[in-house]
């Protein structure tokens, strides 16, 4: 018969304890903290804007990157606080309509844009329109990451 005496297994319980506790303080502090560029830093937030007729100065392509804010896009600070703000974890900021949903049968005209890059150490590759209430609900949220679209004197 096998006897376990209290002093080994006290060492044991001890060295789990402490195993979990470095996992956890290792979980808590990730590289992300670590500066951009550094090593095991993961890359900067970056996205690749293309919007087309939308109109006048809203058309072309954009590049935006975050942490910190920059890029060509027109309002860097603006869109990086936008995409931000519908950023949680275990979602998608830049989901699509949910399948099924009941959507106004209105046209917001042809604006269409294409967004793609990293966003959150995930890959994005989106694309809006404006061709019914769900879309164009869709597309305002992103305001101004994506340019206003809507009615003269909006």
């Amino acid at each position: 018969m096998l006897q376990v005496t209290r002093l080994p297994a006290a060492r044991l319980l001890g060295a789990a304890a402490l195993s979990v506790a470095s996992l956890a303080l290792s979980a808590a502090h990730p590289a992300a903290a670590a500066a951009p560029g550094a090593p095991g830093a993961p890359a900067a937030d970056h996205l690749t804007i293309t919007v087309r007729d939308a109109g006048a100065g809203a058309d072309g392509t954009y590049e935006l990157s975050c942490g910190p804010a920059g890029g060509t896009h027109p309002d860097p600070v603006g869109a990086c606080a936008v995409v931000e703000r519908d950023t949680r974890w275990g979602q998608d900021a830049f989901a699509p309509v949910p399948e099924g949903s009941l959507c106004t049968m209105q046209y917001g005209g042809p604006a269409t844009a294409h967004v793609t890059g990293t966003w959150a150490g995930r890959p994005v590759d989106v694309t809006y329109d404006r061709r019914d209430g769900c879309e164009i609900s869709r597309w305002d949220r992103m305001v101004p990451l994506l340019p206003e679209v809507g009615a003269p004197g909006r």
